[in-house]
């Protein structure tokens, strides 16, 4: 059999060979063995180098036009294949749109914030400034500057996670305090602002303490502020958050940054004019005072001339009171049955 022969059995073998493959794999291993380093028509095409040559350009043609040929069928086929692949895919995945959706749960605000948000809007309405700090802190504005030396045995109660031997993790949001006086200027009138956020301390966690908990310091600095000011302000708070059937108790008690200090107690009871004193159940909730002279002259602000009074609210404590909360740690175990209780109307 001659070179021209081979060439044209090939090319009849090959198209039947193509016809018939039911798959890209199989198209794929047609033109590797077609057209490969090792394939039929490469070696048929290695002989013609034998040629007489006057046969050689004729023979070359017939051979390059075959080539063509299979290559167009091989690339059509599988094409075809391809195409046939895809809808056979297509079909077997296709959605029904038909069908409900995955429903998704929306998440709503812990309750934790929806008590903040309350405060933080009660302070809002009366004029305040809401201004949030940096829970990592250097050791001057979160203790030096709140009238606690190095030396300070009152740094016992509340001394904290340090990062350096300067730098911490706050205790107390009461450093903003110090940061607003620093910036404030008074010939605008008085300093009135909140500070809310965590705070750190070693507390050991039990059913009203916890290691990290939640806290908003408030701070008014401006002229003939007084002890009444404050008793006022921590009033309306109370009975906007409460309603007017819980008690307020004050006790003395000492902070190096206020004098007079306060601690405030809210009944965890309702009570009215008919209830015993043997039967109210107290809640400590904040620390306040009247800023102390020293705190002042730290900001470079005259003691003589000015005055002002500053509280640590508890958020975690005051909701444990507004919906009857007996553990703290109720707040942090993320217990979906707990916190869904608290769920805000429409969501």
């Amino acid at each position: 059999m001659d070179i021209k022969e081979e060439l044209e059995e090939l090319k009849k073998k090959v198209s039947v060979e193509i016809d018939k493959s039911s798959s890209v794999d199989l198209i794929e291993n047609i033109r590797v063995h077609l057209l490969g380093k090792k394939g039929d028509l490469t070696k048929i095409l290695k002989g013609l180098k034998d040629l007489d040559p006057r046969e050689k350009p004729v023979v070359g043609q017939m051979a390059n036009k075959i080539r063509t040929q299979l290559e167009t069928m091989i690339s059509q086929k599988k094409h075809i294949l391809e195409e046939n692949k895809l809808d056979a895919q297509l079909a077997s995945e296709k959605i029904d749109v038909t069908l409900p959706g995955e429903t998704f749960q929306i998440g709503t605000k812990h309750v934790l914030q929806q008590i903040q948000d309350q405060i933080e809007d009660h302070f809002l309405s009366q004029g305040y400034q809401v201004m949030y700090g940096r829970e990592i802190e250097t050791d001057e504005y979160n203790f030096e500057r709140m009238n606690l030396p190095k030396d300070h045995p009152a740094r016992d109660m509340q001394d904290t996670f340090y990062l350096t031997p300067n730098v911490l993790l706050r205790t107390q949001t009461s450093a903003m305090q110090a940061r607003a006086m620093d910036k404030h200027d008074f010939s605008t009138g008085p300093l009135k602002m909140i500070s809310p956020g965590k705070v750190y301390r070693r507390d050991n966690d039990d059913a009203t303490h916890s290691h990290q908990f939640h806290q908003i310091e408030g701070l008014v600095v401006g002229k003939k502020i007084t002890l009444a000011d404050l008793k006022g302000t921590l009033q309306a708070l109370t009975d906007e958050l409460f309603g007017k059937g819980h008690a307020m108790r004050f006790r003395q008690s000492y902070f190096p940054f206020t004098e007079p200090s306060l601690e405030v107690d809210i009944s965890w009871n309702t009570v009215d004019k008919n209830t015993a004193s043997q039967d109210i159940e107290w809640i400590e909730v904040l620390g306040a005072g009247m800023v102390h002279p020293n705190v002042l002259k730290m900001a470079n602000i005259d003691p003589e001339e000015y005055s002002g009074f500053a509280f640590g609210l508890g958020p975690d404590r005051f909701a444990m009171i507004k919906y009857g909360i007996d553990d703290i740690r109720n707040f942090y175990l993320d217990d979906l049955r707990f916190l869904k209780q608290f769920c805000q109307v429409g969501e």
